[in-house]
């Protein structure tokens, strides 16, 4: 009884050094590494790069894995409180479903915020009229395929820039267009 007992102290304190590791790798990790360690322990992408906050959900994450998370007291208690609120663990007691409006049908998140695919986003910017095209994997502009808005608001003012601020928001006084042209 004596050896099942230091067995066990062994496997815990391993796990403690693994857990302990896994949270110090977090603070040399990159934009895009946070992000690849995000799909793994999530299971979906990251709606966001900012490093910080990956790194505290990545941190939050591990240790739930490693100490087994909320009870199911607490997650029964959460479901009768909230029904539909928007919470992480919420996604655990009713998954996401396919038909989703957040999921597209090849299963990567689109950000809701985003008109449908075939608008025509135009801005003016420098005396002269940008337009972008939304599609359903991306963008297109000037003929280029982009993944991200922010990289066509880099390439058009040369400073780096929030894509759909640019595009979308009310940075001095501007309002984009909008011009509904079908596929």
């Amino acid at each position: 009884m004596n050896q099942t007992s230091h067995s066990a102290r062994r496997t815990e304190g391993a796990a403690v050094v693994r857990m302990a590791a896994d949270l110090a790798g977090l603070g040399r990790m990159t934009g895009a590494e946070l992000a690849e360690k995000y799909l793994a322990l999530f299971g979906q992408s990251a709606r966001t790069r900012n490093k910080d906050f990956l790194r505290k959900r990545l941190a939050w994450r591990i240790q739930e894995l490693a100490e087994g998370g909320l009870s199911e007291r607490a997650l029964a208690r959460i479901e009768e409180l909230g029904g539909d609120a928007h919470a992480r663990w919420h996604l655990r007691v009713r998954p996401r479903t396919p038909a989703s409006p957040r999921i597209r049908p090849g299963g990567a998140a689109r950000d809701p915020r985003l008109p449908p695919a075939g608008t025509v986003v135009r801005r003016v910017h420098g005396k002269r009229e940008h337009s972008v095209t939304v599609l359903d994997d991306g963008f297109e502009y000037q003929g280029e395929r982009y993944r991200s808005l922010s990289k066509i608001a880099r390439t058009i003012t040369g400073t780096p820039w929030n894509g759909y601020l640019f595009f979308f928001g009310r940075a001095k006084g501007t309002k984009p267009r909008l011009g509904a042209q079908g596929p």
